[in-house]
């Protein structure tokens, strides 16, 4: 790891009421040497009279420039909000559950005393695949952005007509709620609540899962990673629909519009503390009760 010593702390406040875990988080860095800012998501700078003693309001994308770590404290919802902001840079990302299930998180709250091995640099850090989204229109890219997790297609009140395709090739046709285009990462998010596979994170593929396909051999698709899958909507009816990027706001498709998802050269790279593997997280994560 580089020797900069700045690690940004980046808590979703709804999750972490009165920035208690990330005043935890910051006592526990103050042993060392490291520089720590308080950059809260899904905020803006009228948060800064609320921040800890000792801590002012700093601006991500700034310092993300000097930064070698953010620590986010959330959920998955956090870690992929920073994950779309770090994966240019390359700086890691080290999550701290205080949301959900927490799939990607890599410490939940009674494991933040693994903190201090960031101090010596004894972490290793994974990297994730990410993927790319263009919206086409009349032949001409309208939206684009990236993800971690996936890309959802949904109809808006209605059942979509959709076609996928893989490269050039058709794969499946259906009318259903839509489809999710997932990262093995995001295997474990929307892709696995509507019967997609669990892959290992660490795989380069992309998934194809329907969402309540009105066809009873509509069945989820894993495909290589350097394919390029394309939704074209609308074969029959021309209800409405939109896509979402990562759990993004909405933005709204039309019949004959085309959604292209394919393989990033943007990774996205977590740091890794434990030794308690996917599989174990996973089971542990699958296996709560409400």
């Amino acid at each position: 790891m580089k020797n900069q010593k700045k690690i940004i702390l980046y808590p979703n406040i709804e999750n972490d009421a009165g920035f208690e875990m990330t005043q935890r988080v910051a006592d526990i860095l103050k042993k060392s040497d490291w520089q720590t800012v308080i950059c809260p998501a899904f905020v803006d700078e009228a948060v800064s009279t609320e921040l800890p003693s000792g801590f002012t309001y700093s601006d991500l994308g700034v310092e993300l420039r000097s930064a070698e770590m953010i620590i986010t404290i959330g959920g998955d919802g956090t870690i992929l909000r920073a994950a779309r902001a770090a994966a240019d840079l390359g700086v890691p990302i080290l999550g701290v559950n205080k949301g959900g299930k927490g799939f990607m998180a890599e410490l939940e709250a009674e494991d933040i005393g693994l903190l201090e091995t960031v101090a010596v640099g004894d972490c290793d850090i994974e990297s994730r695949m990410m993927i790319d989204v263009e919206l086409q229109r009349n032949g001409e890219t309208v939206t684009c952005g990236y993800a971690l997790n996936d890309v959802v297609v949904r109809g808006k009140n209605k059942i979509i007509d959709m076609t996928v395709f893989g490269d050039t090739q058709r794969i499946t046709r259906f009318s259903g709620d839509g489809v999710v285009i997932a990262t093995p990462t995001g295997s474990t998010a929307y892709s696995m609540a509507a019967g997609g596979p669990i892959l290992d994170p660490g795989a380069n593929n992309i998934i194809i899962t329907p969402i309540c396909a009105h066809l009873l051999e509509a069945r989820s698709f894993v495909l290589i990673a350097k394919r390029i899958v394309t939704v074209e909507i609308g074969y029959k009816k021309c209800n409405p629909a939109h896509i979402s990027i990562d759990g993004g706001e909405y933005i709204d498709i039309s019949s004959g519009d085309t959604v292209k998802v394919y393989k990033s050269e943007r990774s996205t790279k977590l740091v890794r503390l434990s030794n308690k593997s996917y599989y174990r997280r996973v089971s542990e994560k699958l296996g709560e009760r409400e």
